[in-house]
């Protein structure tokens, strides 16, 4: 065998190791060989080629990572907008109502289930207005100064209405006349309807009066006219509502 024939076989058979980077060193190589095959995971595959003289590291890696895909969201139906033909002849209409509402029935529920001890304010809308025209308070229920004497605490008993004399004054309810005539302590001329169980309303200082004891009245029915009898300063409607003997506030009725 020749000399070139045998250090042929010699140059083939010694492998050539790579040649190291200067800066480079075999731990250095595996740190990063080691992070590159954590970073993949298993989208990747991996192909090592080991050699004496060192380490070849190939490696498939995916174009993009699973966390960098974008979110895939749901399309949103929009609402088509409506419309309508420009020349479509289009209209509204109100429905119609009814009411059976029957102030005296209601009346007459609540006295009886209220009994001896009704609560005026659960009458409210009860009893009808005694004057035609709008109502304008004046003096109201409860104590006060007298106009008369000047006094402070003077008891009120009703609700003042200014009327001019001879306005006329109408039944709030309908009942049974149980008064009719001069009041000696201070109401003039007055008429006081019993309404039912245990209800009445009073009507004072009228100018005259247009019913007699036992008429049966409606409701809205004629009485007498405003004036300024008994004790009173001027023309005005003095009205009074009583639950079993006991006066009480109007207004909790009206």
């Amino acid at each position: 065998m020749s000399k070139h024939a045998a250090s042929g076989r010699r140059r083939a058979s010694a492998p050539i190791a790579p040649e190291r980077p200067r800066n480079a060193s075999p731990s250095g190589r595996r740190r990063a060989e080691t992070k590159s095959v954590s970073v993949g995971g298993a989208a990747q595959k991996v192909a090592i080629t080991a050699a004496t003289s060192g380490l070849i590291l190939t490696a498939a890696m995916p174009t993009h990572a699973a966390a960098d895909d974008p979110v895939q969201h749901e399309p949103v139906a929009v609402d088509a907008p409506v419309s309508a033909d420009p020349n479509a002849d289009i209209g509204f209409a109100r429905a119609g109502l009814s009411s059976k509402y029957d102030p005296d029935a209601k009346l007459a529920a609540i006295t009886v289930a209220a009994g001896s001890h009704a609560v005026p304010a659960a009458a409210k809308g009860t009893l009808s207005t005694p004057l035609d025209s709008s109502l304008v308070q004046t003096s109201g229920f409860g104590h006060r100064v007298s106009p008369i004497t000047g006094q402070h605490g003077e008891m009120h008993n009703g609700q003042d209405f200014a009327a001019a004399c001879g306005t006329a004054v109408n039944a709030a309810a309908s009942g049974t006349v149980v008064f009719a005539g001069w009041h000696p302590y201070g109401g003039g001329n007055r008429v006081v309807i019993d309404h039912g169980n245990g209800v009445q309303t009073t009507y004072n200082h009228l100018s005259n009066i247009a019913v007699t004891v036992g008429a049966e009245v409606e409701r809205g029915f004629l009485v007498g006219a405003s004036g300024t009898t008994g004790s009173s300063t001027g023309c005005h409607l003095h009205f009074e509502v009583m639950v079993n003997g006991e006066v009480v506030d109007p207004l909790n009725w009206l």
